[in-house]
């Protein structure tokens, strides 16, 4: 599979979500890693557009669910309704049943509604009184969240949270980058569309992630991933100071989660094998949303990208 499809695809995504090229590689790295994304940041910032914008670069449907609080679990994912001519109950498919989902403001939605939608993402599949429903084979969620309101809103517990691939966060552009927002919104105002790429088919995406599990990963490169995600779960034996600012470090699924991407993002880079920068690279996505941290961190002022940032600084790179 010819990396330059999703050169174009990546392209395209920078010229609709403009001053974001980390952000769109992101999405990139999820679709090729098999993943789900996280997203947090104020609203206006593009997060709608740039998975609208994924959906119009490949084969298959797109839905947005607005999350509220009295939202329930059948209007994720269906429900048997009756039909009188027939006696039988036949089961509605709900909008979980696409290929690209857009979860909008996901805390302010019931924890009901929350694991109705992370059954979903981890079993792929949707339970409805007994009988189980399998969902397409590609099927990506993106998920947001607005950091600046909190009441009324349900946060995710840890074990949910860790259910995500990636956790990014994206801030407010620079004023060159409004410019150029400007001028686009302008641009589309005036009917002058961004082309389309060809859209890429479900089995081009298909063999690009098997290319991605073939990328080599050498064995000192993968101690050095283990040890890394070690180093959240046994801080003490980095540094004392690190000790107190983690309460629990990073699952197992979070040294599969940075694998993937690693692989994914060399992949991207035209390269067969993996190396430091591409395990670092990843690092603060795959593991922001998979530690907890002390009350002792939170109250002076520590974030995970701090902690991670030290850790990245005491495990040694080989």
């Amino acid at each position: 599979m010819s990396v330059s499809r999703f050169e174009q695809l990546k392209k395209y995504l920078d010229s609709q979500v403009i001053g974001q090229p980390d952000f769109t590689k992101a999405i990139l790295i999820a679709l090729l890693a098999d993943g789900h994304l996280l997203v947090e940041g104020p609203p206006g910032l593009a997060k709608t557009r740039a998975i609208n914008a994924l959906a119009n670069g490949l084969e298959g449907e797109f839905h947005r669910i607005q999350f509220t609080p009295d939202l329930l679990p059948a209007d994720l994912t269906g429900t048997d309704i009756y039909r009188p001519e027939t006696g039988e109950f036949v089961f509605e498919k709900g909008p979980l049943f696409t290929t690209i989902v857009l979860a909008d403001e996901i805390n302010r939605a019931p924890a009901k509604v929350q694991s109705a939608l992370l059954e979903a993402m981890a079993e792929r599949q949707v339970t409805v009184g007994k009988t189980t429903y399998e969902l397409p084979e590609l099927f990506l969620v993106m998920a947001t969240q607005n950091p600046l309101e909190q009441e009324g809103t349900y946060p995710l517990p840890e074990a949910q949270l860790d259910r995500f691939l990636m956790h990014l966060n994206i801030d407010y552009p620079s004023a060159e980058t409004e410019i150029e927002i400007l001028r686009l919104t302008r641009g589309e105002a005036l009917d002058k569309q961004v082309p389309k790429p060809t859209p890429l088919s479900q089995a081009d995406i298909f063999a690009a992630r098997k290319e991605i599990l073939s990328i080599h990963l050498a064995p000192e490169l993968e101690q050095y991933l283990v040890d890394l995600i070690i180093a959240t779960r046994q801080p003490e034996k980095y540094d004392e100071q690190l000790a107190k600012w983690i309460s629990f470090g990073a699952s197992p699924r979070a040294t599969i989660s940075v694998d993937k991407c690693a692989r994914a993002t060399a992949w991207l880079d035209g390269r067969d094998f993996v190396t430091p920068d591409d395990i670092q690279g990843v690092f603060f996505n795959s593991l922001r949303h998979r530690i907890l941290l002390s009350y002792e961190a939170e109250a002076a002022g520590i974030s995970a990208d701090q902690i991670l940032a030290r850790i990245l600084e005491l495990v040694a790179v080989p």
